[in-house]
């Protein structure tokens, strides 16, 4: 989600300083390379998991039974 956020961001941010190169079309394309980057990241880059917690050895207590 915060990838996302960030490629509309810069979006916002080509779009509101009026590149005399950025045409309509270079626009579309941008956009459209931007959240293609951004899922790409989102789904290989960042990882939202945390590690799984190390398994520790049984105690005596429960070795036992």
């Amino acid at each position: 989600m915060a990838t996302m956020a960030g490629a509309t961001g810069v979006r916002a941010w080509l779009q509101a300083h009026h590149l005399t190169w950025l045409t309509p079309a270079r626009m579309r394309a941008a956009t459209i390379a931007l959240f293609i980057a951004a899922t790409l990241i989102a789904s290989v880059g960042i990882s939202g998991s945390s590690p799984a917690p190390a398994h520790h050895p049984a105690s005596a207590a429960h070795a036992s039974r």
